[in-house]
């Protein structure tokens, strides 16, 4: 068993790496923007050491670079990277939704396991109601922590792989980093916020597979024209 000052310190490194992550998903840490394991130390009041490891976690998610010589920095992504993301994205989830969406049994199932699904897919369209609310709304605050916990949880259901669900989880943690600056600059932002939540685990819910893929597919169309929206608007 570890010391008690071991879990100590790792608590304290996964609750200064959450954080971080929600300044940089927040827009208060700008792509690029600079600092050092003393000044994240200072500012949450803590020691060099849970800091130090809590930034080479973000690092190894891909949301923070780190230089030997002037501390770390927040990723910067590109247009071309977002479109692999969602290209990527793609790929999986609609090869997960083709194998074991329609292993989703309907909600009129009555043993055991299958009821566990069912109460976990009460807990998800409730996120996915709260996340489609908070993008008509175009509050984007609420969307994002909404949004990511319905995928990840959602993830975690239909894919018995917990190697998919975790990379899945990584890339829409990067595809908000990625978005939030262009979004928060935005005049017609609620034209791009996406909110089919429910209409996918409504699809989930009945097993039926193709409707669940259609609104996948959408839903990656929907990010792809973002994508040129953007490139355009660059040239």
């Amino acid at each position: 068993m570890p010391a008690s000052g071991a879990v100590t310190r790792n608590t304290l490194r996964q609750q200064i790496a959450d954080a971080l992550r929600d300044e940089v998903l927040a827009g208060r840490l700008q792509p690029g923007e600079e600092f050092t394991v003393k000044q994240i130390a200072e500012q949450y009041g803590v020691s060099a050491t849970p800091v130090r490891e809590a930034l080479v976690d973000l690092c190894a998610q891909g949301l923070l670079d780190s230089d030997q010589h002037r501390g770390f920095r927040v990723h910067q992504y590109s247009i071309a990277d977002y479109r692999g993301m969602v290209e990527a994205r793609m790929l999986v989830v609609d090869g997960i939704f083709r194998r074991d969406a329609a292993l989703v049994p309907p909600r009129s199932a009555v043993t055991e396991p299958e009821l566990g699904i069912g109460v976990a897919l009460v807990s998800i369209r409730r996120r996915g109601e709260a996340a489609a609310r908070a993008a008509r709304a175009g509050d984007l605050d609420i969307l994002i922590g909404y949004d990511i916990r319905y995928w990840r949880e959602l993830g975690r259901l239909v894919s018995a792989n917990d190697y998919i669900a975790d990379f899945l989880h990584r890339l829409r943690v990067q595809a908000w980093v990625f978005s939030v600056p262009y979004l928060r600059s935005e005049r017609d932002v609620l034209g791009w916020l996406w909110g089919g939540h429910v209409d996918l685990v409504d699809a989930i819910t009945r097993g039926d597979a193709e409707a669940a893929v259609q609104v996948v597919r959408d839903y990656n169309a929907h990010s792809l024209e973002w994508a040129g929206y953007l490139e355009a608007r660059a040239r």
